[in-house]
């Protein structure tokens, strides 16, 4: 008679890097938020990309997809780092997007994959294993492994030139205003915990929309994701995109410059949609830019002038100082009810 396995379940952390998803432990995981300003150190291991002040502690940052043997590519504000924490030592790793956290089962992680050849084993080490979720492979990565094994990766003279380069300065391609928003983000995670008081403060994620800052309430933003293939809508409304496949979810597009009295813009490559769920509507937003989460007291919301009122001020909660610019709050779940963004299927 054979004995019957015991099926456990473990939760994981999923995350995006580059297209792919991984998922690592997540009792490892202490803590996300968005990339700030690194500081190089040009004697660190090729993949520890920089250090910056954690609250008076000193983090290195890995990238990921260097640990991993990939080329190191440019960073976005959109990205995120993960601290994560093994026997009292910390570090950072660097992702494109953080997903949610899943209870993974046992019988759906295979631990090892037959290519067909033998592999040395140091080319696999730091994947201990792949699971089947309902989103897609997800590879598991062993912490352990990222941090103690160092594989020995040849470089040619072009590319050992390039990275000592780039060891001279954080993210060489930013624009001014990229520069300005890493540094303040490095600012503010230096404070001391007992410093950051956000009782009554209403927690925002500021993005971009025509070179403008728009504020909208963290609570009712799901993920932030890349835009992919979209699917026209026939008859439907201009600010109607389309439709996007989101890990086997249909989601629809929506782009707000109609609603607020913006100019149309067309989609770039580094336009974003940001996932945003009121009640039991589920629509991405597409936004130019992914700036950051700040907390802003309400006492610094300046109601819309008078002189300025138009059709579109029952959608803006106000106005509030962000940077060297003014951000103006939007109320979402107002928009999505009374802002014509029915899709009319009978048109």
């Amino acid at each position: 008679m054979q004995a019957i396995q015991e099926v456990s379940y473990k939760p994981y952390l999923i995350f995006s890097l580059d297209g792919a998803r991984y998922g690592i432990e997540a009792s490892w995981v202490q803590e996300i938020f968005f990339l700030p300003e690194l500081t190089p150190v040009a004697e660190a291991p090729r993949d520890i990309v920089g250090i910056f002040n954690l609250r008076g502690r000193i983090l290195p940052v890995m990238d990921l997809n260097i640990r991993l043997g990939q080329r190191a590519r440019d960073y976005q504000l959109s990205d995120s780092i993960i601290v994560l924490e093994l026997q009292e030592f910390q570090i950072g790793i660097i992702v494109n997007e953080v997903h949610e956290v899943q209870n993974i089962s046992s019988e759906d992680i295979i631990g090892e994959i037959s290519y067909g050849r033998k592999i040395p084993r140091e080319y696999h080490q730091l994947i201990s294993g792949v699971a089947k979720t309902p989103d897609g492979i997800v590879m598991l990565l062993d912490l352990k492994q990222l941090i103690h094994f160092s594989p020995v990766v040849e470089l040619t003279n072009e590319e050992e030139n390039s990275e000592l380069a780039e060891y001279r300065v954080f993210c060489p391609n930013a624009t001014p205003e990229e520069r300005a928003i890493f540094r303040s983000r490095a600012e503010n995670l230096m404070l001391p915990s007992t410093r950051q008081d956000f009782t009554g403060l209403i927690p925002l994620a500021v993005v971009g929309l025509n070179g403008e800052y728009f504020g909208i309430d963290l609570e009712i933003v799901r993920e932030f994701t890349d835009i992919r293939k979209i699917t026209p809508i026939p008859c439907t409304p201009p600010h109607i995109v389309g439709n996007m496949n989101l890990r086997g979810e249909i989601l629809t597009l929506i782009d707000l410059r109609g609603v607020l009295n913006l100019p149309p813009n067309s989609i770039e490559a580094t336009s974003k949609a940001m996932v945003l769920q009121v009640d039991d509507i589920v629509a991405g937003v597409v936004v130019d830019h992914v700036y950051d989460v700040t907390y802003l007291n309400p006492k610094e919301i300046t109601p819309i002038p008078t002189a300025v009122h138009s059709s579109n001020d029952e959608f803006l909660r106000g106005t509030a100082p962000y940077r060297d610019k003014m951000m103006t709050l939007l109320d979402i779940p107002k928009i999505f009810a009374k802002g014509d963004l029915v899709v009319n299927e009978e048109v």
